[in-house]
């Protein structure tokens, strides 16, 4: 019976090991898109708010109101999102992983405007901040042992409630509620990365890796990060951006 015992938890360890090392692999996957995906909108961004000539294509430089361009380059990463998560299991993994990179280019020439908003300095901390706040909580969705399925479900419907109490404030324009959706928002994607993280780590571990499905996951995945980090991003600097 001893041995039996032996045999058993070598097989347990054995098993757990493969499913971390699946994990890891999956989760590196996710985070190379993500990285690849930020770093494209964050070259876009820049190239676009410093250069007149481009800036011109999607802004009127006399009204500074957005040209036809510009209003197209503003709205169409929805599009792309909606593309990309409804058409998910009819698309290829070169077509899916395609619109994931134009769609982070476009959000990138699209972001370019918050240059004209907040100084270059504080649009820098601000990223910092936003990047080693992001780490924490990925960090922490990873390493922690407390299922986060529930709470994720509640983060879900404060999102929700997030965006319509956002398109209301659209026309009611008051600062001190956009200063509490600020506020929530950044409470909220705090939270979905940890929620996140934690559900890409369990998917990375029961999916076989190198396959063409587990390389649109991952792809998946990396939008589902890439939109968390930009969302907390945007509404730290509706808090802490310095205006011009």
């Amino acid at each position: 019976m001893e041995i039996k015992e032996k045999n058993y938890n070598y097989q347990s360890v054995f098993q757990m090991d493969d499913e971390v090392t699946s994990s890891r692999k999956f989760l590196a996957k996710v985070f190379s898109w993500m990285f690849v995906a930020l770093a494209i909108t964050s070259v876009l961004a820049y190239v676009f708010a410093h250069n007149p000539e481009l800036q011109a294509y999607l802004r009127d430089p006399y009204t500074l109101k957005p040209t036809g361009l510009g209003t197209i380059a503003m709205f169409s990463p929805l599009a792309f999102v909606l593309i990309i998560s409804f058409g998910f299991n009819r698309l290829s993994f070169p077509v899916l992983a395609t619109i994931f990179i134009v769609y982070a280019a476009v959000f990138g020439i699209s972001m370019s405007s918050i240059f004209l908003v907040y100084t270059g300095g504080s649009i820098f901390n601000v990223f910092l901040t936003a990047t080693i706040l992001f780490g924490v909580m990925a960090v922490a969705g990873y390493t922690t042992k407390t299922d986060l399925t529930n709470f994720g479900s509640i983060l879900f419907v404060a999102l929700i409630a997030l965006v319509i109490a956002s398109l209301i404030n659209m026309f009611i324009k008051s600062e001190t509620f956009d200063y509490i959706l600020s506020l929530i928002g950044v409470a909220v994607f705090t939270g979905l990365t940890a929620y996140d993280v934690q559900k890409l780590k369990r998917i990375g571990a029961g999916i076989e890796q190198g396959n063409a499905p587990a390389n649109k996951l991952a792809v998946m995945g990396a939008l589902t990060l890439y939109l968390d980090f930009v969302n907390l991003f945007l509404f730290l600097l509706r808090l802490f951006g310095n205006r011009k």
